[in-house]
Protein backbone atom coordinates (compact mmCIF):
# COMPACT_ATOMS: atom_id res chain seq x y z
CA UNK A 1 0.00 0.00 0.00
CA UNK A 2 1.08 3.62 -0.24
CA UNK A 3 2.12 3.75 -3.88
CA UNK A 4 0.16 4.04 -7.11
CA UNK A 5 1.86 3.13 -10.33
CA UNK A 6 0.80 4.67 -13.59
CA UNK A 7 2.42 5.91 -16.77
CA UNK A 8 5.69 4.28 -15.73
CA UNK A 9 6.22 6.15 -12.46
CA UNK A 10 5.50 5.58 -8.80
CA UNK A 11 3.38 8.05 -6.84
CA UNK A 12 3.77 8.14 -3.08
CA UNK A 13 0.45 8.11 -1.23
CA UNK A 14 0.28 9.27 2.40
CA UNK A 15 -2.44 9.22 5.05
CA UNK A 16 -4.02 12.57 5.90
CA UNK A 17 -3.79 12.75 9.69
CA UNK A 18 -5.11 14.83 12.58
CA UNK A 19 -3.01 16.84 15.05
CA UNK A 20 -2.39 13.69 17.12
CA UNK A 21 -0.87 11.94 14.10
CA UNK A 22 -3.82 9.59 13.68
CA UNK A 23 -4.94 8.82 10.10
CA UNK A 24 -8.33 10.30 9.21
CA UNK A 25 -9.16 7.65 6.59
CA UNK A 26 -8.34 10.02 3.72
CA UNK A 27 -5.22 9.66 1.56
CA UNK A 28 -3.43 12.06 -0.75
CA UNK A 29 -0.31 12.02 -2.92
CA UNK A 30 2.85 13.35 -1.30
CA UNK A 31 3.12 16.00 -4.03
CA UNK A 32 -0.37 17.34 -3.30
CA UNK A 33 0.28 17.23 0.47
CA UNK A 34 3.28 19.54 -0.04
CA UNK A 35 1.57 21.69 -2.66
CA UNK A 36 -1.49 22.33 -0.46
CA UNK A 37 -0.01 21.99 3.06
CA UNK A 38 -2.11 18.95 4.01
CA UNK A 39 -1.23 17.44 7.41
CA UNK A 40 0.48 14.03 7.07
CA UNK A 41 3.04 11.86 8.92
CA UNK A 42 6.80 11.35 8.68
CA UNK A 43 9.33 9.25 10.58
CA UNK A 44 12.81 10.44 11.62
CA UNK A 45 15.65 8.29 12.91
CA UNK A 46 18.60 9.75 14.80
CA UNK A 47 21.69 7.53 14.71
CA UNK A 48 23.66 8.34 17.87
CA UNK A 49 26.87 7.26 19.58
CA UNK A 50 28.46 8.19 22.87
CA UNK A 51 31.24 10.69 22.27
CA UNK A 52 34.09 11.87 24.49
CA UNK A 53 32.11 14.71 26.10
CA UNK A 54 28.54 13.80 25.17
CA UNK A 55 26.83 12.39 22.09
CA UNK A 56 27.58 12.41 18.39
CA UNK A 57 24.84 12.26 15.75
CA UNK A 58 25.16 10.87 12.24
CA UNK A 59 23.82 13.36 9.71
CA UNK A 60 23.16 12.84 6.02
CA UNK A 61 24.00 15.47 3.43
CA UNK A 62 20.96 15.90 1.23
CA UNK A 63 21.45 15.42 -2.49
CA UNK A 64 21.47 18.54 -4.66
CA UNK A 65 18.54 16.89 -6.49
CA UNK A 66 16.27 17.06 -3.41
CA UNK A 67 13.16 19.24 -3.69
CA UNK A 68 13.84 20.83 -0.29
CA UNK A 69 17.08 21.94 1.41
CA UNK A 70 19.46 20.51 -1.22
CA UNK A 71 23.11 20.20 -0.09
CA UNK A 72 22.43 20.68 3.64
CA UNK A 73 23.03 18.22 6.48
CA UNK A 74 19.84 16.72 7.87
CA UNK A 75 18.52 14.13 10.33
CA UNK A 76 20.24 10.73 10.03
CA UNK A 77 17.29 9.28 8.15
CA UNK A 78 13.81 10.61 7.47
CA UNK A 79 10.89 9.92 5.22
CA UNK A 80 7.17 9.98 4.69
CA UNK A 81 5.02 7.32 6.30
CA UNK A 82 3.17 5.75 3.40
CA UNK A 83 -0.59 5.22 3.61
CA UNK A 84 -1.39 2.21 5.79
CA UNK A 85 2.16 1.93 7.22
CA UNK A 86 3.08 2.04 10.89
CA UNK A 87 5.62 4.70 11.97
CA UNK A 88 8.27 2.26 13.30
CA UNK A 89 8.18 0.12 10.16
CA UNK A 90 8.51 3.25 8.04
CA UNK A 91 11.46 4.44 10.15
CA UNK A 92 13.26 1.10 9.71
CA UNK A 93 12.59 1.14 5.96
CA UNK A 94 13.97 4.67 5.52
CA UNK A 95 17.10 3.81 7.53
CA UNK A 96 17.74 0.85 5.22
CA UNK A 97 16.93 2.72 2.00
CA UNK A 98 18.90 5.90 2.74
CA UNK A 99 21.92 4.62 4.68
CA UNK A 100 21.93 0.83 4.19
CA UNK A 101 21.48 0.22 7.95
CA UNK A 102 19.33 -2.81 8.75
CA UNK A 103 17.59 -2.27 12.09
CA UNK A 104 15.07 -4.51 13.79
CA UNK A 105 12.09 -2.80 15.40
CA UNK A 106 13.44 -3.49 18.89
CA UNK A 107 16.66 -1.64 17.95
CA UNK A 108 14.66 1.53 17.24
CA UNK A 109 13.68 3.38 20.42
CA UNK A 110 10.66 5.67 20.18
CA UNK A 111 11.59 9.13 21.50
CA UNK A 112 8.43 11.14 20.85
CA UNK A 113 6.69 13.27 18.24
CA UNK A 114 6.84 16.88 17.10
CA UNK A 115 5.21 19.13 14.51
CA UNK A 116 6.78 20.55 11.40
CA UNK A 117 5.01 23.48 9.78
CA UNK A 118 6.54 25.94 7.29
CA UNK A 119 6.37 27.29 3.75
CA UNK A 120 9.57 27.82 1.78
CA UNK A 121 10.46 28.28 -1.86
CA UNK A 122 12.72 25.69 -3.50
CA UNK A 123 13.65 25.52 -7.19
CA UNK A 124 11.33 28.46 -7.84
CA UNK A 125 8.13 26.98 -6.41
CA UNK A 126 6.44 27.01 -2.99
CA UNK A 127 6.89 23.97 -0.72
CA UNK A 128 4.39 23.56 2.15
CA UNK A 129 5.51 21.24 4.95
CA UNK A 130 2.80 20.28 7.44
CA UNK A 131 3.73 17.09 9.30
CA UNK A 132 3.44 15.13 12.52
CA UNK A 133 6.85 13.52 12.92
CA UNK A 134 7.58 10.32 14.84
CA UNK A 135 11.13 10.27 16.23
CA UNK A 136 13.24 7.13 16.76
CA UNK A 137 16.77 6.61 18.05
CA UNK A 138 19.24 3.98 16.79
CA UNK A 139 22.39 3.51 18.88
CA UNK A 140 24.07 0.37 17.52
CA UNK A 141 27.67 0.86 16.24
CA UNK A 142 27.82 2.37 12.73
CA UNK A 143 30.87 2.60 10.46
CA UNK A 144 30.37 5.55 8.10
CA UNK A 145 32.70 4.01 5.50
CA UNK A 146 30.49 0.93 5.19
CA UNK A 147 27.20 2.78 4.67
CA UNK A 148 25.30 2.26 1.41
CA UNK A 149 24.00 5.74 0.59
CA UNK A 150 20.88 6.09 -1.55
CA UNK A 151 21.79 7.72 -4.87
CA UNK A 152 19.77 10.81 -5.67
CA UNK A 153 18.85 11.24 -2.00
CA UNK A 154 22.04 11.28 0.08
CA UNK A 155 25.43 12.64 -1.01
CA UNK A 156 27.37 11.72 2.15
CA UNK A 157 27.05 10.98 5.86
CA UNK A 158 29.22 12.26 8.72
CA UNK A 159 29.34 12.35 12.53
CA UNK A 160 28.79 15.67 14.33
CA UNK A 161 28.77 16.64 18.00
CA UNK A 162 25.10 16.91 18.97
CA UNK A 163 25.50 19.99 21.16
CA UNK A 164 27.57 21.82 18.54
CA UNK A 165 24.84 21.24 15.96
CA UNK A 166 22.17 22.32 18.44
CA UNK A 167 24.02 25.58 19.18
CA UNK A 168 24.78 26.32 15.53
CA UNK A 169 21.22 25.91 14.23
CA UNK A 170 20.03 28.50 16.72
CA UNK A 171 22.12 31.16 14.95
CA UNK A 172 22.77 29.83 11.42
CA UNK A 173 21.16 27.52 8.89
CA UNK A 174 24.01 27.58 6.37
CA UNK A 175 25.10 23.93 6.97
CA UNK A 176 22.25 22.19 8.74
CA UNK A 177 18.52 21.86 8.06
CA UNK A 178 17.85 19.53 11.00
CA UNK A 179 14.59 20.51 12.69
CA UNK A 180 15.10 22.26 16.04
CA UNK A 181 12.12 20.46 17.59
CA UNK A 182 13.49 17.11 16.42
CA UNK A 183 16.78 17.80 18.17
CA UNK A 184 14.88 18.80 21.31
CA UNK A 185 13.00 15.48 21.28
CA UNK A 186 16.33 13.67 20.88
CA UNK A 187 18.03 15.68 23.64
CA UNK A 188 15.12 15.02 25.99
CA UNK A 189 15.29 11.29 25.21
CA UNK A 190 19.03 11.28 25.96
CA UNK A 191 18.46 13.06 29.29
CA UNK A 192 20.14 16.30 28.24
CA UNK A 193 18.85 19.52 29.72
CA UNK A 194 16.81 21.46 27.17
CA UNK A 195 17.78 25.12 26.78
CA UNK A 196 14.55 26.55 25.34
Amino acid sequence: MGALIGDGFEMEIVDVCNEDGLPTGETVSRDIAHRDGILHRTAHVWVVRKGIDGYDILLQKRSMEKESFPGLYDTSSAGHIMAGDEPALSAARELKEELGITASLDELSFAGTFRIRYVEEFHGKPFHDNEVTYVYVYSKPVDVKSLLLQKGEVDEAAWFDLEEVYREIQVSRERFCVPMEGLRVLRSYLGLESSR
